[in-house]
């Protein structure tokens, strides 16, 4: 067996099938090339054969997963030794972070987020070491300084951080993780929500009424429920207070809903580039209100017609045919 890695969502969504259709432990670790105990420490872990959720048993693995965090520098040296080398080196928190999501994609105990790297900096005893790295950063403060979100984005219920998302979505091999967007009107009296997949960068333009987390939740909700489960497993929004009915979003698709940080559109990047492309239809001074379903479906259609270099050439709506037909 290889080196033992942690079960995914997407695994959870399988065995859930799985056990609907009355397979056994062993057939399930069969078809997902898992140990027999694996499954089933799984299944008696988060639930029972009749009633186990993919969804309750990836938030408890969540939760036990970011607990654990808190002393994860204490729990593993070499990345403390290899986070205070690339201080050393004046790289900023965040940068380090990407980078070791970069090289270590899918190795738990390497990656480490930016606000974990300067708490670990920040609780530091006073002393040489903790004023050598206080100093190596940008802003040498000896206190952390952060910007205080917005009232709007600082009232979501349960919110689930994009640090806790499984790192093997980075690399992008496994299709069904998708991120996703409003793009606001003028006097922000309108808008209009956007959903990427990115994997195949398939784009679904989403047509709304109104900003409220009801109508968004439902007019995401029902655009996403047109879909097969097996490509619908996460989602990563902002911070948008419009995301703030994101478990019950989760109760009627099956995908669970993360945060990307406050003030780091990067983290969405394949939204964000797409949110470019649809401006060029929809300029920042167009009132979506005035806009049709129709008119909003077509620009859809042309941008997931259009071949993509990052694709080989091929097309989002090829490359999603693919994954519907597969």
């Amino acid at each position: 067996m290889p080196n033992y890695q942690r079960i995914t969502l997407h695994e959870r969504v399988k065995i859930e099938k799985y056990l609907r259709k009355g397979l056994t432990k062993a057939k399930i670790a069969r078809k997902l090339n898992r140990h027999p105990s694996s499954i089933g420490n799984e299944i008696n872990r988060w639930g029972a054969p009749d009633d186990y959720s993919s969804q309750l048993a990836n938030w408890h693995a969540l939760d036990e997963r970011t607990k654990l965090k808190t002393k994860k520098f204490e729990r593993f040296p070499e990345l403390e030794r290899l986070v205070i080398r690339l201080i050393k080196k004046k790289w900023a928190p965040e940068q380090i972070s990407l980078w070791l999501r970069k090289h270590f994609p899918n190795e738990y105990r390497m990656n480490v987020s930016h606000e974990s790297i300067y708490t670990f900096i920040y609780i530091l005893p006073r002393g040489e070491l903790r004023k050598e790295l206080i100093g190596h950063l940008r802003q040498s403060k000896g206190r952390r300084y952060q910007k205080r979100a917005s009232s709007r984005r600082s009232r979501i219920p349960d919110r689930l951080c994009i640090d806790q998302r499984d790192p093997a979505v980075e690399d992008r091999t496994v299709p069904g993780h998708w991120e996703s967007d409003l793009i606001i009107g003028p006097g922000q009296k309108s808008a209009i929500g956007t959903i990427v997949e990115r994997t195949t960068r398939f784009l679904i333009i989403v047509p709304l009424k109104a900003r409220t987390a009801t109508e968004v939740r439902r007019a995401f909700a029902r655009e996403l429920r047109k879909l097969p489960l097996h490509v619908r497993l996460t989602m990563t929004h902002d911070n948008g207070l419009e995301m703030a009915q994101h478990r019950l979003f989760t109760a009627k698709t099956n995908m669970v809903v993360f945060f990307a940080h406050p003030y780091s559109s990067w983290e969405r990047g394949t939204n964000e580039n797409t949110n470019g492309l649809i401006r060029h239809f929809f300029p920042k001074d167009t009132d979506f209100n005035t806009v049709s379903r129709y008119k909003l479906k077509k620009v859809q259609e042309l941008l997931n017609q259009r071949p993509r270099k990052v694709l080989g050439a091929e097309t989002p709506q090829e490359a999603m045919q693919r994954l519907l037909t597969a």
